[in-house]
């Protein structure tokens, strides 16, 4: 069984630009061989290769690798499900308005046949 643990617990992200896979790796506590890993399975996840293939993340892949790790190992996703909440969260917010104006147009189209059948 999986121990809970909460991005509270992780240390604050510094002021920096550039992070190094080992910095990246005590930031969010998970092993940097994770990290290339996610790399593979996340289209989210790229970050900046220098001299030598040296990774470089920026501030958003430290968030982003967080919001990996949450729903991963505390939330409990499979590496697909996560993908998958990852890729539908950039259009959740939409698709709830969607739904919502759905079902408003439902509810005024049953008014209307209510009207038609009296």
């Amino acid at each position: 069984m999986l121990e809970p643990s909460n991005n509270d617990q992780l240390p604050a992200i510094p002021g920096k630009r550039y992070f190094t896979i080992g910095e990246v790796s005590d930031l969010c506590d998970v092993k940097p061989h994770v990290l290339r890993y996610w790399e593979q399975e996340f289209p989210q996840l790229k970050p900046v290769k220098r001299r030598g293939n040296r990774r470089y993340y920026q501030r958003q892949d430290v968030l982003m690798i967080r919001q990996i790790r949450s729903l991963l190992y505390d939330q409990g996703y499979t590496i697909g499900g996560a993908r998958q909440q990852l890729t539908e969260g950039a259009n959740g917010e939409q698709a709830t308005h969607y739904h919502q104006l759905i079902r408003q147009m439902i509810v005024e189209l049953e008014d209307v046949l209510d009207v038609l059948r009296a």
